[in-house]
């Protein structure tokens, strides 16, 4: 994943729910740079709009869960938290899920990538003989 901010790449290496948006990043980066803030309060803010953005995720979770069947009140409680869970906190695709979608990529293109054939290679690596 890749933010773009005024021309420059911001890499983020590991996907995550709760980016904040270019904009704000770009103002706390201003505010650095300018010497505007101080770094704990930045960061005081960042942590603070995660957690909003979060709990706000969290409340859509429960409003559009509500549909969901249930067998009674203390299972709809674990199975709530447990699909607001797994929604804020996705696991990332195994090698071999990796690997499969770079090949069926591949296939549709018509050719193999470098960087998929490492991906698809390192699963291969895994495999007992």
């Amino acid at each position: 994943m890749t933010t773009q901010i005024n021309g420059d790449k911001l890499f983020v290496i590991d996907p995550h729910p709760v980016i904040p948006p270019s904009d704000q990043l770009k103002k706390w980066e201003d505010k650095w740079f300018n010497e505007e803030e101080h770094p704990d309060v930045l960061l005081i803010q960042a942590f603070q709009a995660g957690a909003d953005q979060e709990l706000e995720a969290c409340r859509m979770e429960i409003i559009d869960g509500v549909g969901r069947t249930y067998f009674d009140e203390t299972r709809h409680r674990v199975l709530m938290a447990e699909n607001i869970w797994a929604a804020r906190r996705p696991k990332p695709p195994s090698l071999k899920e990796q690997a499969l979608d770079e090949l069926h990529i591949s296939f549709d293109r018509g050719y193999l990538k470098k960087e998929a054939a490492d991906t698809i290679r390192r699963a291969l690596e895994q495999i007992d003989d």
